[in-house]
Formats: C-alpha cells, structure tokens, sequence
C-alpha cells in the first residue's frame, strides 16, 4: 500500500484524481483553495490536466437541464425548427428526465429499439465506474438494446485487420518489446510517422508515469539510430540526431513494397523466417515482382510514387536487413484511404527480415500512439462495469455515422459480411463530441437534422451539445468518486470528489438510474447499489480474482479507499513481441486462421473486395499529390493529435488558447509554399476545397514537406452560419480540418475513417475577420407558461 502523501504546498492531506492525461493530487480537496499538481512519481507530467477546474473551463458548464426551444415547442405541439442557432430552454430535473423516459418509451414502443443509436463514442472519463459510454450501454441494454457502434476513429482500419495478420490489435497495443529492450538490443529505430511526444501524453484509462521521451532519449544514448519517415521532421524527439525522409502523404505503402523488392532483389529476406513462422508469401511475392500485375514494385518505382530518392530506399534496405531494426507505425497512416494496406505491409516487411521475436526487433504498432505502449509492468486485468448482453445485434462501426442516418435501409460490408442501417430516430450521447471526431462536419449536420430526437449529457457546451435537443448537465471527474487503474499501470488510486457539483450537475449513474426508475427497469440497471456501493462492488470482486489468480495479499475496499494509492508490482523481466511464438509456433500459435503471421490472408480474399486484397499491395488514394485532384488542390492536409489537449476536450482551456494565433489554430505550411503564396507569420487564411473552408493563422515551417500543411485537430467547430444552406456551412472560422476532410470509408472491409486522405488549397484571407464564437453559450431563455402548453 503506498503511503498517504503530504500536500506539497504543506500541511493537509492530499487526495488524488486521473484523467486520460495522468494521474494528478489534489491539494485541499472539497474547499475553495482546491488545486491540481502533478503526481510525483511521473517523470514527464502531462500538464492539460492542470486546467481541470480552471474559472475559464468552468465558465462553460452546463448547469442545468436544457431543452432546445424548437424541440420543446414541437414537443407540447408547436411547429418546431432546424437544429443548430436555437435557444435553450432551461427546465427543472423532473420535467426534463419525465421527458427523456418519455421519448425512448415512444421510439422503442413505434419504431422498436432498434431506432435508437446509442453508440456515444468518446473517450470521456478515465474512472471505472463513471465511464459515459459503459453507462449509457449498460442503461440501454437494460432498456432491450440499441444501435452500437464497432472499432474507433483512431484505429478504424488496422482494429479490424490485425486478427486477421497477427493478433487482436488490443492485445497487440499492450504487448509491444518493452524500451529498456529496444535500448539494450535495437540498433535502428525505423519509424513511419515518427514517434509524437505530445500523443504519448495519453493513455486510455489514464497513466501513472509518462515514459516515451525518457525512453526515446536513453535509446539514443546508447547509440540506437533513429530514421523518421513522414511529411513531418518533428514529430520524434530523441534529443539526439534522427535521419529524416520526408515522404509523401498515404504513400507509405508504396514504400515499404520498394523496401521488400530490395530485400528480395538482393536475397536479403529471411527465407528461413518465412517457412517456417508465416503463410502466403508465394502469392505476395508473384505481387511484388510484378508477376501477377506486370510492374515490379522496384526502389525506382517506389520512389516515383513516394518522392524519397532511390538511392536512400535502396540504402534503407540494406541497413535495415545487416542490423537489429525495429519498424514502427504510427496510427495516423491507417486513418486513411486503403488505410488496411500500411499494416498489412508492415506485417509483410518485419517477416522478411525475420526479426521478428527477437530482442529489439520486429514490428510496432505504435510506439508513441499512447503511453502503455512499450511498459513493461504485468498486464493486471481492472475493475470493469458489466454493460450487459445487447438484446438485439445491429451495429454500425464507428466512422459510418452519417452513412446510417442519411441511408436507412441501405447495407454496407464489415470484415466480408452484409448488414443493413438501420432506421434511426433517436440518438442518446454521452461522453463525447462527435462534431470534433467526425469527418465532413457540414455531412455530419446535415445528417443531425434526421432524428427526432437528439439527447446528450455534457458537462461544457461544445459544439456538440448546441447540435442536441435534450442537453443534461453531468459532473466532471472532480466532483464525483472513482477508481483510477490502466493497463500495465502499476497504481490503483481512489478518486476522491474534490469539489461540489457545479450548478445542477448529476454524475450519469444518477441520472441513468433515475431514468430506470420511469421505465421499470431500476433493478437490472442499479442492482439496488448507489455509486458508492458499486465502487466496492467492482473492487472487491477485482480483489478476490486478483488474490486467485495471482496470489496478491490485497487491502479490502475500506482500506484502499482511506490510503487513496494502491502499488501493484512492477515488471521485473523483458518484454518481447511473440518472444514466445518464436521459440515454438506450434506450442504458441498466433490467433490467425492459420496460427501463423499471415502475409497472404485467404480468408480476406475470399471476400473478393477489390479494395482491400489478401495482401499489402499499393492503391492510390481517391485524392493524393499524385493524383489530378492535385491540380486544383496541390497542399496534402494532415490533421494530426494536437500538444495542448486531448482530442477537443478542455480546447477552451488556457493551455489550449495560449497556442492559438489570432483566436485561430495554426497550419503549418512549408517555408516555400508559404513564399510562393505571400504568407507570412500570424497571417490569418482560408484553407479549403471541395467539401468546405476553414479560418487559420499560417505558420512557415522547414520542418514540414513541401506540398504538405499540418492543421490539429481539437479546436472546437465554430461555423459563420450556425445552419448549414444548400447542404454545406459557408465557412468555419476557428481552425477545424474536419470541416474539410472526407467521410468515406478506408475500404469495404473495415469501414475505418479517412481523414488523413484530404486535399487542400491555403490563400490568404480577404474577407472580413470573423470573431470566434466557439465558446460563447447559446441563447438561454427563461421557461414561459406557454411552453408547456
């Protein structure tokens, strides 16, 4: 049991809290002096969970139930009005809860409860208990199913892919070699989209110790070499040199094909490796010769296609093939068109250079996508709340949202089989902003006008929640009791509440299990347990299987929670990707149809999809610098994980602010594109094509690829008009690139995101300067007694 630790600013008791940025103490929790400071133990601190309880982040709480006032007159029989620019009528919990039970009894007993869509994607809290989206599942469940959702924006492609090649890619994230391994043994680091510090500020669940920069820095330190393949030169810091190539954008996998026709040109692939650990190569290798296609897929080749020099791919090859190498993969290769294609190649290009299984080579997945990658603690199971068997099996993954509401009936393929979308008339929220994740927001609005009914619980009013009908104030994590574990984690932390609610604020159990009380359903959602009562419920039942099955002597929940901070042991021997599958195959076959690395997968091409072939193979872009849409539109748009926030949360913070340019988000633009356009610093622009136009404050770079502008994602949608004309909004004027980025699938097979697939033009802006109404509340009117008829 760690011991109970002394305020650093002196005398009183600290209590603790986490977020998906860390693990944080509370100094004087529950009175007005409360404030945040980093856990003490971790040796890179994220600092966007300082903000937390900031004046300026708590200036946009919700503090009461909220009705919007079009929705609310259709509601006692008025004529109703679009989404988007309304006012809110503020209500009283009863009125607001009799509503919402009333509508789900109307959509489930009209349209059944396959009408109602209750995905909520979004990452929300890190506690266990008050996680949004198990809430809402298990709430829904409960009430006889709903509509969910399969995969992530964040790993819409490789998730369902990896099983198929490898292993579940949840598995794969929490068994990557550990960094005290790779510093020991890997002689080149070789990384396709670097290894970004700021994305490695997170973890989901959360993390006790941030170990990526110290990691990457003691690597470097021991003489590992460092090569970076991306558009972006800064996005890996090791304090020391990295060799940087600068590819084009979605062309990676051409790339890697250039590499493996070198190995195999030059009898550099481990047959040896091939025969005996994986299946298929034969038919990729007719593919890579050009056997089955007529085109070799030479170093030249690649380098047309790519942009890097022919010299330095065939020189990579060879250094890649005569030392221990790790290849890396960052996530952002995959949220793109034929996003399937880069794992599927980076699979292929480890197995030929046979390392895989060994000390400090193989394959990544990524190291640097999030903090757990590369720990190597045990890998505790935690604390989970149950969300219940889904009564009916209808789903949609996650990035075909508006696919399913503006196409009821229509059918799409998911991982070779057929399923139909369903018609939606409700949709119920919690925990996250879709209109920050989601790809071609003016798409995404128009497809918002579909339901009858829009409820969500939030806590700020983002853009989000100005889109919904029902908008119902929750606590944040500070005003609320919770566990704190993560994967590979080697502390369990008691969340004490650290201050009262902030006006009306219920944490989603209470509302959920009010909700359950008007639907009958109280006792299978509640199991007659407040929150308390299912804290210990959840940890006492965690102690009991954690002393069975790893024979720990574990504090009762009494006593965890009065010592706040729980250790668990740490990792005291190596880590190494299918360490164990090397040794013996057959005692340790892989999870694959074959039990083995699958670099042809039959059973992928046996879905015949021409979009996604059983093997890795190199389909252009719907839009690329290579393509003809590069006439009208020649900059390649990234829209990467920005430094200063986690997706869009806490984007009205002033750790977030302080790095706009103008009330804007930055692009970054190369030194000579930004000449050739007249572009100077703080010079305010007009990023656009074809789906829409976005405001931002330019920034020249020589850390950027010419042809290629950077632009974060997080700043919160501020659209000029707040209603969307002939089915696109005119402008929006804070800096989101999901006003711009395409919502089509990365294939047929996965139905994965594409954002990273986007065509640009950048011009500076003419036009009057907009001021930035993101964080302005919306018209909050007093309820009248002709409201309610």
């Amino acid at each position: 049991m760690k011991e109970h630790k002394q305020s650093i600013l002196g005398g009183n008791t600290v209590s603790y809290t986490a977020s998906h940025w860390g693990l944080y103490q509370v100094e004087s929790p529950m009175s007005p002096n409360m404030t945040l400071s980093h856990y003490p133990d971790d040796h890179d601190p994220s600092p966007i969970g300082l903000y937390l309880n900031h004046p300026q982040v708590e200036k946009l709480r919700v503090t009461k139930p909220a009705i919007r006032r079009g929705w609310y007159e259709q509601y006692y029989g008025g004529k109703g009005s679009p989404r988007g620019g309304d006012d809110y009528i503020e209500v009283e919990w009863e009125e607001a809860l009799n509503i919402v039970a009333a509508e789900l009894t109307r959509v489930k007993t009209t349209y059944g409860n396959q009408a109602i869509y209750g995905g909520s994607y979004g990452w929300s809290s890190s506690g266990r208990f008050h996680h949004a989206q198990s809430q809402i599942h298990r709430f829904l469940n409960s009430f006889g199913g709903y509509v969910r959702h399969k995969d992530s924006y964040s790993l819409g492609a490789a998730g369902p892919l990896m099983h198929w090649l490898v292993m579940p890619m949840g598995e794969l994230m929490t068994s990557h070699t550990d960094w005290a391994t790779l510093a020991k043994h890997t002689e080149i680091f070789l990384s396709f989209g670097g290894a970004p510090r700021k994305n490695a500020q997170v973890s989901y669940g959360g993390t006790v110790d941030h170990r990526l920069h110290d990691s990457l820095c003691t690597m470097n330190k021991a003489g590992v070499r460092f090569i970076n393949i991306s558009p972006v030169q800064d996005d890996i810091d090791t304090e020391g040199s990295v060799t940087w190539l600068p590819i084009k954008p979605n062309t990676d996998t051409a790339l890697i094909l250039g590499l493996a026709y070198t190995l195999w040109q030059n009898k550099l692939h481990d047959m040896q490796f091939i025969q005996r650990y994986c299946v298929g190569f034969d038919v990729f290798e007719k593919y890579l010769t050009g056997q089955s296609d007529g085109i070799p897929k030479t170093a030249q080749w690649a380098a047309d296609i790519t942009g890097i020099n022919v010299c330095d791919i065939e020189s990579l090859a060879f250094d890649i093939a005569n030392h221990r190498t790790m290849v890396n993969m960052a996530w952002a290769l995959q949220r793109a068109h034929h996003g399937e294609q880069p794992c599927f190649a980076l699979v292929t290009l480890a197995a030929m250079l046979g390392q895989i299984g060994l000390p400090g080579g193989g394959f990544g997945f990524c190291y640097g996508a999030e903090n757990l990658v590369g720990s190597p603690n045990p890998l505790f199971f935690g604390p989970t709340l149950e969300q219940g068997q889904p009564p009916i099996d209808h789903f949609i993954p996650v990035a075909r949202v508006v696919d399913m509401l503006l196409n009821p009936g229509e059918t799409f393929t998911y991982q070779g089989e057929t399923h139909t979308y369903q018609d939606i008339r409700m949709v119920y929220w919690a925990g996250g902003n879709p209109f920050h994740h989601h790809q071609n927001l003016s798409q995404l609005a128009q497809a918002w006008q579909r339901p009858e009914t829009i409820i969500t619980h939030e806590q700020y009013w983002t853009p989000s929640a100005k889109m919904a009908d029902i908008v119902l104030p929750v606590t944040t994590t500070l005003e609320r009791n919770d566990i704190f574990y993560a994967n590979r984690e080697t502390v369990m932390a008691a969340m004490k509440q650290a201050k009262s609610p902030t006006g009306e604020a219920k944490d989603d159990y209470s509302i959920f299990s009010e909700l359950a009380k008007r639907l009958n359903i109280a006792e299978q959602f509640t199991r007659g347990l407040d929150a308390q009562g299912w804290l210990a419920y959840l940890y006492t039942n965690w102690q009991e299987q954690m002393e069975r099955e790893y024979r720990l002597d574990l504090p009762d929940f009494n006593a965890f929670w009065e010592n706040d901070l729980l250790e668990l042991p740490k990792g005291d021997k190596p880590l190494v990707l299918l360490e164990n599958f090397r040794k013996d195959p057959g005692k340790y076959p892989l999870k694959t149809p074959s039990g083995k690395i699958e670099i042809f997968s039959q059973s992928i091409a046996d879905f015949n999809l021409p979009d996604c072939p059983g093997f890795a193979c190199w389909l252009p872009p719907h839009e690329w610098l290579g393509s003809k849409k590069a006439v009208q539109f020649p900059l390649h748009m990234i829209s990467d994980q920005p430094k200063n926030k986690l997706h869009s949360q806490l984007d009205h913070s002033p750790h977030s602010q302080k790095d706009k340019i103008n009330q804007r988000e930055p692009i970054y633009i190369n030194a000579e594109d930004a000449a050739m356009r007249g572009l100077q610093f703080g010079d305010l622009v007009r990023v656009f094509n074809q789906r829409g136009s976005c405001l931002a404050s330019a920034v020249p770079s020589d850390n950027i690829r010419q042809g290629v502008v950077r632009l974060s994602t997080g700043a919160w949608f501020d659209p000029l008009t707040p209603r969307f004309q002939d089915g696109q909004f005119l402008l929006e004027k804070h800096g989101n690139p999901n006003a711009l980025t395409a919502d089509i699938p990365a294939s047929s097979f996965s139905q994965g995101c594409s954002a990273q697939t986007c065509l640009v033009e950048v011009q500076r802006w003419q036009g009057e300067s907009y001021a930035v109404t993101a964080y302005e509340q919306p018209n909050i009117v007093a309820k009248s007694s002709e409201d309610d008829g």
